[in-house]
C-alpha cells in the first residue's frame, strides 16, 4: 500500500512546449495545516531521492517538526513516483518522455500548493541538490509567496564543470549493450552499476576516501565499499528515470524562463526571500564558492557552509555531526 498521494495535473505544456499526457505529482505531507494556512514547509525531492529519503529531517524536536509545521514533500518529475518514463502510457514513455526543468516542477508543484491546499503562504521552502535549485526557483518564481528559502547542497544554477559531470554518468550508463537507445526489454544493470563507480568520485571528498571514512559504514576496505554499495546504489532505480532527472539537473537555471530571460544576476535580486544557502564545504558537485557568489547578487542572504569532510553528500542525512548541524541552523533560522 502507497504512503503517498496523488495531484492529478491533466494534460501539462512543458516550458520545451512539448506535451506531458495526464501528469501527476505524487506527494506526503506531514502534519496538520492549521486555520490560517500559514503554516507550511514545502521540501522538494532531489536526484535518485523520493519523499521517504528527505524524512530524516522531519519529525517531533527536530526544525521540520509534524507538531508545528504541516510539511509538503513533493516528488519531483522523473523519480519514478510522479510523472516518470517508468510510468507514463506510450508513446511518451521509456525514451520518448519529454525534457522537463526545474522551472516545470517549481511551476506543477505551485499548482499543487494553491489548486490542492488553498495556501498562498509558505513559511520555508527547504531541499537538498536537485530540490536545493527547485529550492532557488521557488524564491525567484514566487518572491511574495514564499518567506523564507533554505538551498543546502546545490546551486541555482548548474555549471559547466556539474554539467560534465552529469554528462559523465549518463555515458556510463548508456555504455550497456543493454541499453538500446532507451527501450531497453531489462534494465541496464552494467551500466547503472558504472553509473554509480562515476558518482562514488563525485559524492564525497578526496578526504573522505584518504581517510577511509567509508569504515564508519561498516565497509572495511575501499574495495568492499564500491561494490557493495556504489555498485548497487542505482539499481532499484529505472535507467530513463534517472537520466530524466540528470537531464533537468543539467539544465538547471532559475533565470532560465521568459521572467528572466537568461539574466541569471536578476533572477537572484529578485529573491527577496530571507535566505540560508549551506553548501557542503568540500561538495564537488556543487562547489561553496558557486553559493557565495550566488548570495552576493540575494537580497538577505546568509552564506553558512556546512562544514564536513563528506562532500556533497554532507547533506543526504548519512553523518550525524552534518544532520545536527542542518537541523540546527534550520531551527534558528525558522525563529528569525
Amino acid at each position: 500500500m502507497r504512503d503517498y498521494e496523488i495531484f492529478e495535473l491533466g494534460d501539462i505544456t512543458l516550458q520545451s512546449g512539448e506535451i506531458l499526457p495526464q501528469a501527476f505529482l505524487a506527494y506526503k505531507t506531514y502534519g496538520t495545516l492549521n486555520a490560517a494556512k500559514n503554516n507550511v514547509i514545502f521540501y522538494p525531492t532531489w536526484f535518485a531521492g523520493q519523499h521517504a529519503d528527505n524524512e530524516w529531517l522531519i519529525g517531533p524536536d527536530k526544525a521540520l517538526d509534524p507538531n508545528k509545521y504541516f510539511i509538503i514533500v513533493p516528488n519531483m518529475l522523473g523519480n519514478g513516483l510522479s510523472s516518470s518514463p517508468s510510468n507514463t502510457p506510450p508513446p511518451y514513455d521509456r525514451a520518448n518522455f519529454p525534457e522537463v526543468t526545474i522551472y516545470d516542477n517549481v511551476r506543477l508543484q505551485h499548482q499543487l500548493v494553491t489548486q490542492k491546499f488553498g495556501i498562498n503562504k509558505i513559511a520555508l521552502v527547504v531541499g537538498w541538490s536537485l530540490g536545493a535549485v527547485q529550492t532557488f526557483q521557488w524564491g525567484a518564481s514566487y518572491p511574495d509567496m514564499v518567506d523564507r528559502i533554505a538551498p543546502f547542497g546545490g546551486t541555482a544554477k548548474t555549471r559547466p564543470h556539474a554539467k560534465v559531470v552529469f554528462e559523465g554518468l549518463i555515458a556510463a550508463l548508456q555504455a550497456d549493450s543493454a541499453w538500446k537507445q532507451g527501450f531497453y526489454t531489462e534494465q541496464p544493470k552494467a551500466g547503472l552499476a558504472a553509473m554509480g563507480r562515476v558518482y562514488a568520485a563525485w559524492g564525497f571528498s578526496q578526504v573522505y576516501y584518504l581517510e577511509q571514512l567509508f569504515q564508519q559504514e561498516g565497509y572495511l576496505t575501499l574495495e568492499e565499499y564500491l561494490v557493495d554499495y556504489w555498485d548497487e546504489v542505482f539499481l532499484t532505480f529505472d535507467a530513463n528515470d534517472l537520466i530524466t532527472m540528470l537531464r533537468t539537473g543539467i539544465h538547471g537555471d532559475i533565470s532560465a524562463n521568459q521572467r528572466y530571460q537568461g539574466d541569471f544576476e536578476l533572477a537572484l535580486s529578485k529573491i527577496t526571500s530571507r535566505a540560508l544557502v549551506m553548501p557542503g564545504s568540500t561538495d564537488l558537485f556543487f562547489p561553496p564558492e558557486d553559493n557565495e557568489y550566488e548570495t552576493h547578487h540575494m537580497h538577505n542572504a546568509i552564506f553558512l557552509p556546512i562544514e564536513s569532510k563528506w562532500g556533497y553528500c554532507s547533506g543526504i542525512g548519512q553523518h550525524e555531526p552534518d544532520s545536527i548541524f542542518i537541523d540546527t541552523q534550520l531551527k534558528q533560522f525558522l525563529l528569525e
